[in-house]
């Protein structure tokens, strides 16, 4: 297995990391979800939303980006849990931020399929199976499987054409954006916006939950901390430009769909964004555009959170805490080879199972995506008090009281995901993937020799492993 000393290849600059970061969150929830959000909160309820879960990834985000200025190497959450909180720490934060990150990745092998039929209507053929009541057809899972295997490949040969590709599609998604803004004051009208809110604090509450998935991605950053080359200072600095430039969007994309549709429209959308702009220009191809641009979302999310995964699973190995399969490096490309791979097939797979897994993976990879919040937030306040002289290059104002912020919030986001609770995960399918990776994890998590917090803590607990012959 190689070494963390052999390293990757340090070349992305500024725009590649923000591009990286903003591709990730600005994936295709956009898109499909935004009439779901307007019907449930209004369209001031739906931006407010936003606010909100923008303001509390931001204050998460400011804890992350203190520590990947203090520890820049791949593998984000699993080094700050590691040190901070100890070996089980670090396999908490890091075993919830990977199912985060599949879930993404499947998420968009079957969104894409789910786009493309929306502009080739007839596209599908040959029916497989049904599964949850929605009939999967070989050609509808054949553009999945497809796009999984070339973004797969993408990633296997470099950082460096993935990151190309990253900054291309993401500067397209900007001007698709600025189209439909442009659109908003040429064909929108605040009567459409009625009612501003609606559903009261349940309402608001069911956009808030989904949050978490839609701004996940700025974590990207610290997993390729090792491919970046700026003064960690900046890469700090970029990282909450970044959840700045999500928050902005999102709220963009509230204000001018819920301008473009009537309440009427808005329930009779297959697809709001899209129906919105064509509605803004008086014109289906405008709405084609739009549908361009989310597929365009749809690659910078996968190739960032490709990216993100592969490094994750990656420092885990190198940490003893999953197989040592996953630590290769390719020795040509500088790539986590293997870690690549297993990812690139399980989103191959994820197609098969048909549209429903879009909701579901929502939810299941945003409870876990809030774990992994929790346990950065922590981290960053045992740090804060164990090492008050470890070097931070970005060092956060007011640091305490930012860290239990995060803390609590991202500890009342969790909560919403419980029984009972208007946004509570839905049995049996979310449950089942929930708990099904958890029990895996439990597994690892027995064998992993427990180790106390400190700036050697990988060392110790791979001496720790060698001793027992793991």
């Amino acid at each position: 297995m190689n070494t963390r000393s052999e390293g990757f290849i340090r070349v992305l600059g500024r725009g590649d990391v923000l591009a990286l970061a903003f591709g990730a969150m600005i994936g295709f929830g956009w898109v499909v979800l935004t009439g779901e959000f307007l019907d449930s909160a209004g369209s001031l309820g739906a931006a407010l939303a936003f606010v909100i879960g923008g303001t509390i990834v931001a204050l998460v985000g400011l804890t992350y980006a203190e520590l990947v200025s203090a520890m820049p190497r791949a593998g984000g959450e699993h080094n700050y849990a590691l040190r901070g909180l100890g070996a089980h720490g670090g396999f908490v934060a890091s075993w919830g931020i990977v199912l985060g990150y599949l879930s993404v990745v499947a998420f968009e092998a079957v969104a894409l399929p789910e786009t493309v039929l929306y502009l080739f209507p007839d596209m599908q053929a040959g029916r497989l199976w049904s599964v949850a009541g929605y009939d999967v057809y070989a050609s509808w899972a054949a553009v999945g499987i497809v796009a999984a295997i070339v973004i797969t490949a993408l990633n296997y040969v470099g950082i460096r054409p993935a990151s190309v590709f990253q900054v291309i599609a993401v500067l397209f998604l900007l001007a698709v954006g600025a189209t439909l803004l442009l659109g908003a004051f040429v064909g929108g009208s605040t009567e459409n916006m009625r009612p501003l809110f609606s559903g009261g604090a349940t309402g608001l509450i069911a956009v808030l939950v989904a949050t978490p998935f839609l701004f996940v991605g700025f974590d990207v950053i610290p997993q390729s901390a090792e491919e970046i080359r700026l003064p960690y200072r900046q890469v700090g600095k970029l990282l909450i430009l970044s959840v700045v430039c999500a928050s902005a969007w999102y709220i963009l994309i509230m204000l001018t769909v819920g301008s473009a549709l009537s309440r009427e429209g808005l329930l009779d959308a297959q697809l709001a964004s899209a129906d919105g702009m064509a509605a803004l220009w008086d014109s289906r191809t405008m709405g084609t555009v739009l549908i361009l641009g989310g597929i365009t979302g749809i690659l910078t999310s996968w190739n960032a959170f490709l990216i993100g995964a592969s490094r994750l699973l990656y420092a885990m190995a190198v940490s003893g805490m999953v197989p040592r399969w996953f630590g290769r490096l390719h020795p040509k490309y500088k790539t986590p080879a293997n870690a690549l791979l297993f990812i690139g097939g399980l989103s191959v797979l994820a197609p098969l199972f048909g549209d429903q897994m879009l909701t579901w993976l929502v939810n299941a990879g945003g409870i876990n995506i809030v774990i992994a919040y929790i346990m950065v937030a922590t981290s960053f306040l045992a740090l804060r008090r164990r090492e008050p002289g470890m070097a931070r290059p970005f060092r956060v104002p007011a640091g305490t009281a930012v860290g239990v912020l995060a803390l609590v919030l991202s500890l009342g986001l969790a909560v919403l995901y419980l029984p009972g609770m208007p946004a509570a995960l839905a049995w049996p399918y979310e449950w089942l993937i929930v708990g099904g990776w958890w029990v895996l994890g439990a597994v690892f998590l027995w064998r992993l020799p427990r180790v106390a917090a400190g700036a050697d803590a990988e060392e110790r607990l791979l001496t720790a492993i060698a001793r027992r012959g793991g």
